[in-house]
């Protein structure tokens, strides 16, 4: 036993650690060494009483800037195809399957250079690109390519994510080519709660999509939404199965309760359940960009996001959602200015 260890009590039994084991091995293991905790730990994280959450989230964020530094990388998302998925996911409004308001919609090239132009002006290093659609057909992959060329001759050189479903080895291949360098796929939430979430595609057709983007050489990013009534033994399972994919970034989702869907009366992530949760995350993944993303206004208002950005979270999306309306960008440029958090600037994402 390691003298770390015996200060720890990290050799105690789960049943008998307390709240300041569970800290203090997570300080000594995650802070000091920058290893990521593994399914047990983490569920004893995200079963601490509230009142040690003051102590979490600064270990949360002593993570993020020793591991990650103090930079916030701020993107902006665009919708190219909204709506008429042909998918079941029960949170989502862009379903065909479902009663919700949303509908079948494009952006012309001429609306997504707008797009990105505005995104650029607020700072933002990342634009990333969105298609409501189990996976991009030919029309969509030369409305992307056309985009994207248009993008550039606007004389705008910000970067360019896509989020456009499922691919396959020659889509890869081809967004490749266009120059996108990240892609956003989310397994949205445990592998085990999945089947109760989507019923149209499985866990492991998300995965594989995530391995060829990986292998191509694109970032990977990859997250979920917190509140599909998951248990919490399933959140921490979550957090292990991102960390074992290794994403580039994790983009934290808390659901919005969407008019029309099946998680429509679905009740709202309490402020301090999605703090724990965020913490959770960072100590289970110490050198990943986490992405504050939709839902966070509803579940944290606006104190919270400034206590998630002191307590692990170092990335987030600025302006409106697919579907919803978000904060003024301005309003979370202000509050990273008050905190000190410098935006990470397109220079060096080049």
């Amino acid at each position: 036993m390691t003298a770390a260890a015996e200060r720890t009590g990290a050799d105690r039994t789960e049943a008998d650690r307390t709240p300041a084991d569970v800290l203090a091995v997570a300080r000594e293991q995650v802070l000091e060494r920058g290893a990521g905790l593994d399914e047990p730990r983490v569920l004893e994280i995200l079963r601490l009483p509230d009142e040690r959450m003051p102590e979490l989230l600064e270990l949360a964020h002593e993570v993020r800037m020793r591991w990650c530094g103090p930079e916030v990388e701020v993107e902006g998302i665009v919708s190219l195809k909204t709506g008429g998925c042909p998918e079941d996911c029960h949170f989502c409004s862009q379903s065909g399957q479902f009663p919700s308001p949303v509908r079948s919609a494009w952006l012309d090239i001429p609306g997504l250079v707008k797009a990105a132009r505005e995104t650029a002006a607020t700072g933002a290093s990342e634009f990333c690109i969105v298609a409501a659609v189990r996976g991009p057909d030919k029309r969509l992959m030369s409305q992307v390519r056309d985009g994207i060329k248009a993008i550039r001759e606007d004389g705008n050189d910000i970067q360019i994510a896509c989020s456009l479903g499922m691919l396959t080895q020659e889509q890869v291949d081809e967004l490749v080519g266009m120059g996108v360098h990240r892609y956003n796929h989310n397994l949205e939430t445990a592998r085990s709660h999945f089947p109760s979430v989507v019923t149209t595609h499985t866990w492991e057709e998300r995965w594989e999509t995530l391995r060829m983007v990986h292998e191509a050489g694109m970032e990977v990013c990859c997250g979920g939404i917190i509140g599909m009534g998951e248990t919490v033994e399933q959140r921490a399972e979550f957090a292990v199965q991102l960390a074992e994919l290794d994403p580039h970034e994790v983009p934290m989702n808390f659901l919005i309760p969407q008019p029309g869907t099946p998680y429509e009366d679905f009740e709202l992530v309490e402020g301090p359940d999605a703090l724990r949760t965020v913490a959770a995350f960072r100590l289970a993944m110490p050198r990943t960009m986490l992405r504050f993303a939709g839902g966070r206004e509803l579940t944290l208002g606006d104190l919270g996001a400034e206590k998630g950005m002191l307590g692990g979270i170092n990335a987030i999306i600025v302006g409106n959602y697919l579907t919803n309306l978000g904060r003024p960008a301005q309003q979370d440029l202000d509050m990273l200015t008050e905190l000190n958090m410098p935006i990470k600037a397109l220079s060096d994402t080049l």
